[in-house]
């Protein structure tokens, strides 16, 4: 069994401490970047115009990150302390609502920039998104958060940060999940140009519906996960799951008319 005590600050500088969750979360988002302006290049599209989109998207998803934690996972203790929500540095942030506040900050940019292609845009977005969730678990594994459950199987991790319990690393089998989707959806970006339209519904349902699955290895995350059968998680993910399936349902239903 693996013994994880990886200190969680990359490095401090003064008063301020850069922690690895942070790096990779920064990592995320530049690599997105790179890609989307790969894609454009590719297509013979002038990456220029991604700058103001990559703002709007940053602050999209961590706003709405931020709140769909706040919101969903402990919203007792932050309706009675509302001045908590915006300590963003204490961590707190839920992929569901960093999802939707991901679209929500598309959006933003296509109300200010009529020029943005954003049937464009969520077609080739979840490339880098299924990237940047990787990174992002990569990041709780090194912070020893969101941690599985116990286990005693041989790959069964101890954060000693946290307990002497042998526990299942559920952050690698998310992050392990999230990179495979994302080279299934390059592979087919690549492979099979005509069909790029259906890498937001593959999406949906190929990430989501691995963490309704990951779930089930938690331990956890709040009061409700702790008595209820379904996780806050599992059904969070289910709209999306659905969502996905509606799309690719839709697009074989486009390519069979054609």
């Amino acid at each position: 069994m693996l013994v994880w005590d990886m200190e969680p600050i990359a490095v401090t500088i003064g008063p301020v401490a850069i922690r690895w969750y942070g790096v990779l979360f920064a990592l995320a988002f530049v690599t997105g970047y790179q890609l989307m302006a790969l894609m454009s290049r590719l297509e013979g599209r002038d990456p220029a115009s991604l700058e103001r989109l990559f703002v709007a998207a940053v602050l999209g998803t961590v706003v709405g990150a931020r709140l769909g934690h706040c919101l969903f996972y402990d919203p007792g203790w932050y309706l009675a302390h509302p001045l908590d929500i915006v300590k963003i540095w204490e961590g707190g942030l839920a992929s569901h609502g960093g999802a939707v506040g991901l679209i929500a900050g598309v959006g933003v940019a296509r109300w200010r920039d009529p020029t943005v292609d954003v049937r464009w845009i969520l077609h080739r977005l979840p490339i880098p998104a299924a990237v940047g969730g990787a990174c992002i678990r990569l990041g709780n594994f090194c912070n020893s958060e969101i941690v599985g459950i116990p286990a005693q199987v041989p790959w069964a991790v101890i954060f000693v940060r946290l307990d002497p319990m042998p526990r299942h690393p559920v952050q690698l089998y998310e992050a392990g999940s999230y990179a495979a989707v994302a080279m299934l959806l390059g592979f087919i970006y690549w492979r099979y140009p005509r069909h790029r339209d259906v890498l937001l519904g593959l999406f949906l349902v190929l990430v989501f519906g691995s963490r309704i699955v990951w779930e089930m290895f938690k331990a956890p995350q709040s009061a409700w996960d702790a008595t209820s059968v379904w996780s806050t998680g599992q059904l969070l993910s289910v709209p999306f799951v659905l969502v996905g399936i509606g799309l690719v349902i839709g697009q074989a239903r486009g390519w069979l008319r054609r």
